[in-house]
């Protein structure tokens, strides 16, 4: 219970997050508008994607939401089967932003289902504007990686390696 406990209240702060993020952004700046945060380092930039990560494969939000909503009934429904705090840690931040860019896309204009999605941070050097969803989805799956490469398991012990002969 532990495991999943953690689960709904990682993606549920992620998600919160995420969403009251996007509000402000909305409510505050124009699209295209520029705000420095730290100088040219790092700026609020508001835009609507309509496509993926680099604002890739534009026109095809229908596609992205189909994914998204799958991922999300993944996650859902495997969360059982986890008892390892740092899984139950990356699935909530997966979860919590799978679902802030997924509410975007059901939500947002121009219609259901074909929504753009709001982003906003900006980062000299990088080439994209992305949120605060987009943020946890990537750390999520650095924390993947971690895991995998520790050997840990769901259930939080470490996979035990056969010696080689």
């Amino acid at each position: 219970m532990r495991s999943i406990a953690t689960l709904v209240l990682v993606a549920l702060t992620v998600y919160g997050v995420d969403q009251l993020t996007k509000f402000l952004i909305v409510a505050n700046l124009r699209e295209g508008e520029q705000v420095p945060v730290l100088g040219p380092v790092l700026q609020f930039h508001f835009v609507k994607n309509s496509g993926a990560a680099f604002s890739l494969a534009s026109g095809s939000t229908w596609i992205f939401s189909i994914v998204a909503a799958g991922v999300t009934v993944f996650i859902v429904w495997y969360a059982r089967r986890i008892r390892s705090v740092s899984w139950a840690i990356l699935f909530g931040m997966l979860l919590g932003g799978t679902t802030g860019n997924l509410t975007d896309r059901l939500f947002r204009e121009p219609s259901f289902g074909l929504g753009h999605v709001v982003d906003f941070v900006q980062v000299w050097g990088f080439p994209a504007i992305f949120n605060i969803a987009d943020s946890f989805i990537v750390a999520s799956m650095g924390l993947f990686i971690i895991l995998s490469l520790r050997g840990t398991r769901l259930d939080g012990r470490r996979a035990v390696r056969e010696p080689q002969v």
